[in-house]
């Protein structure tokens, strides 16, 4: 094994997909192993290096890390990501799990029936625009600088860009009556790091399609 992380979970988004966008936003090149059978994934547990049972797996440092929080967290801290002291990544912290309620709402939508998705269109419009934008769009327009922790690149930012671009793809006039979070993400996709992740051929995943439903499916249900 190299020394570059190594990733296992599907070729597809779900809960890697943030795992992916932190490392890239970090500079840290991966190497990815994808699940396409069910018998790969019954062998993981069988070998015991699934802690709980459960992917995503990242290998790090040593490490066999589950748990999508527990494995950003690491990662944050490592790359200096994490904030200062105990009370910027108490905020990040927040800023974070913010975020990862409403990307809960997109990692679903592709696995409900076609009579739901327009109503579940709704609710994710309804939540971004009402609950969770106008919590980052205020924060940058009162402290004026570039970032959610001001002048200081973290986590929560690569987590927001992650989350506006996703929404995006299901509304794309979204960011209409939020002009901050609009510079902001111009900002952000043009660091050179986010840049290259965001460019064709990079290990970031396209939306979910029938494909990846199926094989979640095919691997996870019994």
């Amino acid at each position: 094994m190299s020394g570059k992380p190594r990733l296992t979970y599907l070729n597809g988004r779900g809960r890697m997909e943030p795992v992916r966008w932190l490392l890239a936003a970090a500079g840290v090149e991966f190497e990815e192993i994808f699940l396409e059978t069910r018998e790969q994934y019954e062998k993981l547990i069988k070998d015991g290096v699934l802690m709980f049972q459960q992917v995503p797996m990242v290998e790090i440092d040593g490490m066999k890390m589950v748990q999508t929080r527990a494995i950003l967290s690491y990662i944050a801290g490592k790359y200096n990501l994490y904030g200062n002291d105990l009370k910027e990544k108490a905020l990040i912290d927040m800023y974070v799990e913010g975020i990862t309620d409403l990307m809960q709402m997109i990692l679903m939508f592709p696995f409900s029936s076609p009579e739901a998705k327009e109503k579940n269109i709704d609710s994710i419009k309804e939540r971004a625009t009402n609950r969770y934008f106008p919590v980052f769009e205020k924060v940058l327009k009162q402290h004026g600088q570039d970032f959610l922790m001001g002048n200081k690149f973290s986590w929560a930012d690569v987590q927001l860009i992650e989350a506006i671009l996703a929404v995006e793809e299901k509304i794309p006039a979204v960011l209409l009556g939020f002009p901050q979070l609009q510079a902001f993400k111009k900002r952000m996709s043009n660091m050179p790091t986010i840049k290259k992740f965001l460019q064709p051929g990079s290990p970031r995943k396209p939306p979910p399609d029938e494909c990846y439903v199926e094989t979640v499916l095919k691997v996870f249900k019994k």
